[in-house]
């Protein structure tokens, strides 16, 4: 069921791909695509612009404030006008104001927190670079998967090729009476096996171009072939960066861990925009203020003119005592700065794992392309020896069959090899500050 299932996924997706004409990308337009159209990559731009914000208007609090009012009242009977005593009938009132004002220094919590806002934009920077980071690497992962689905397809292919001819040369002998008719029926077998194979590595394939599809918000139908780029052969002479050297270096770039140094600190100024609270602050103001009384003689801007009443003045407040609020702030804020710490020091501690198991793995899958070129030299001197044999009658085709199977699973182990290296080299690399290339 699980075959038919994908039988029937690939079938459509051939289908979609053959109704109409491809383009052919490489990995760089893969990962401009998706960088450009990835849902969580804009969702971190927009965190990104609202942290943004946040930083100007913690600049523009320093700015003076400005404010304006205009009222209208209507005092009925005995009322007290402007001059204090009551006067009988009913008073009309227009009032109008001005209001200005300055921080002059408030224990510097507005510089401080313009230089915290500015941390938690730069903080939230490096989040969005590694978002884009992570997706370039599983970009490439996916395209990798791809050319390595597409290199299994020409090793079943080739195989084919192979039992084709013999199942006509079989035949042939069959035919002349040379050879019993069970013979030629096993060399099927083993053709519709390896045709059954290469049905399965095609969807594969097709799986994988979906996945790489899904990434970039693409829908199948607007679907490309990649380009298959040159990869050089893998040396046994091989260098891979050591891990430490790797780690010194990207401790020092990895937006992560500058992502988290940025968050300590703006932790830092939470301490020193608390203990603000703890000096006074001193502020100018200004008032301009006027109005206009239907009792009085004169018209509304005569009357705004004469009872015009400018002000200016400095205002210095002393905390005396705010209920000890400042000095649990202050603990709190310092509680942060431990933890921001504890941060950085974890998202190093990870980043250096992460290397040293891409390093291991990279020399792991060396080895193991290694083993696998040696498996495949072995194989195919012992195919073409069997097959020799066969030709002439010395094996029968349960022998052949089995010779040229474990040929077969050994082009597939060093081809898997083959793109599991590059992969974690490819790891290392990026670490290492090198754009990801193919």
């Amino acid at each position: 069921m699980k075959l038919i299932n994908q039988l029937i996924i690939a079938v459509l997706l051939l289908v979609s791909v053959g109704a109409q004409a491809q383009e052919s990308w490489d990995l760089q337009k893969c990962i401009d695509y998706a960088l450009e159209n990835n849902i969580q990559v804009k969702q971190q731009q927009i965190n990104t612009n609202y942290y943004d914000n946040l930083s100007k208007q913690a600049r523009n609090n320093r700015l003076p404030g400005l404010s304006g009012s205009i009222s209208q009242t209507y005092n009925f009977k005995n009322s007290q006008n402007s001059t204090g005593s009551y006067q009988s009938g009913d008073i009309h009132q227009v009032g109008a104001s001005l209001d200005a004002s300055l921080t002059l220094w408030n224990g510097f919590k507005l510089n401080n927190t313009v230089k915290q806002a500015d941390f938690s934009l730069q903080a939230r920077l490096q989040d969005l670079q590694k978002a884009k980071d992570d997706l370039m690497l599983n970009i490439a992962a996916a395209y990798l998967e791809i050319l390595f689905a597409d290199e299994l397809i020409q090793v079943d292919k080739d195989q084919i090729a192979v039992t084709k001819s013999q199942v006509d040369r079989t035949g042939k002998l069959v035919k002349a009476g040379s050879l019993a008719k069970g013979s030629l029926l096993e060399i099927e077998a083993q053709l519709a096996s390896e045709e059954l194979n290469l049905v399965e590595a095609e969807n594969s394939q097709q799986l994988a171009y979906l996945n790489l599809y899904q990434m970039l918000e693409l829908p199948a139908t607007e679907s490309f072939v990649v380009e298959k780029p040159y990869l050089p052969v893998v040396r046994a002479n091989s260098s891979v960066i050591n891990s430490m050297d790797v780690y010194r270096k990207a401790v020092q770039t990895r937006p992560e861990v500058k992502s988290a140094e940025f968050d300590l600190q703006a932790s830092q100024k939470s301490v020193a925009i608390a203990k603000g609270q703890l000096y006074p602050s001193l502020a100018l103001g200004a008032n301009y203020s006027t109005y206009y009384y239907n009792i009085y003689e004169g018209s509304l801007f005569s009357q705004f003119k004469e009872q015009a009443r400018p002000s200016v003045g400095l205002y210095l407040s002393i905390p005396i005592f705010g209920k000890l609020q400042a000095r649990t702030d202050i603990s709190n804020a310092n509680i942060d700065v431990l933890s921001r710490e504890l941060d950085v020091q974890n998202t190093k501690n990870v980043l250096r794992k992460e290397i040293e198991t891409a390093y291991t793995n990279a020399v792991a899958s060396l080895k193991k392309y290694m083993a696998s070129t040696k498996a495949v030299e072995s194989m195919q001197e012992a195919f073409r020896y069997t097959e020799e044999k066969f030709n002439v009658g010395m094996v029968n085709s349960v022998e052949y069959n089995q010779a040229k199977n474990n040929l077969t699973k050994a082009q597939s182990d060093l081809a898997q090899a083959k793109y599991e290296y590059i992969f974690r080299t490819k790891i290392l690399d990026f670490y290492n500050g090198i754009p990801i290339q193919l």
